[in-house]
């Protein structure tokens, strides 16, 4: 999950932390753990996040609420890592979480997702619609069910921002304010 993740490409956001086993693997690979943003929606896992991780950033939020959140002023961000539940959420939430990470992320930066589905967890519309490739980098067959990881990444240069919401690809605006409201 990982593997492509160097220190050079903090800061890092990670959504869905949990116990926080890739804020291990991150910092493994040499990530500080002052640049390490952990979003975390369960409040259940806020208070242990916070003892094993004391110098990371660690907000409680809805992940789909990325682009209208203002979490980072100054550098962006060189990679969003994912552990959330994709293939769980509605295609309007997937693109609001999609569409809030690549607001925060450098151009070359990319969003690395864990899933346990036979495919990429974010429907190919969505890619296309927001611009974005989906590579499938890793995985594992002795896991049950197997898992793999995707590596998810801008097909050519989008001009995201927090202020307007939009993508604009052949001199077409596409709104994805539609996307940035929670389904659940």
């Amino acid at each position: 999950m990982t593997s492509e993740i160097a220190a050079l490409d903090g800061p890092i956001i990670e959504l869905g932390p949990g116990t926080g086993v890739f804020t291990r693997a991150l910092l493994a690979r040499g990530i500080s753990e002052s640049d390490l943003t952990l979003i975390e929606y369960g409040p259940e896992f806020i208070g242990s996040l916070q003892k094993r991780f004391p110098d990371a950033r660690i907000l409680q939020m809805d992940a789909a609420q990325l682009a209208q959140a203002d979490i980072f002023e100054g550098e962006p961000v060189g990679a969003v890592v994912s552990g959330l539940p994709l293939l769980s959420m509605s295609p309007r939430k997937i693109a609001s979480i999609l569409a809030g990470a690549f607001v925060y992320m450098r151009a070359g930066g990319a969003f690395y997702q864990f899933t346990y589905g036979p495919r990429c967890p974010v429907p190919r519309p969505i890619l296309d619609r927001l611009g974005l490739k989906a590579t499938r980098i890793g995985g594992t067959v002795r896991n049950l069910p197997p898992a793999s990881v995707y590596r998810i990444s801008r097909r050519k240069p989008l001009e995201l921002s927090r202020e307007r919401f939009k993508y604009r690809s052949s001199g077409a605006d596409i709104e994805i304010a539609a996307f940035s409201e929670a389904d659940d």
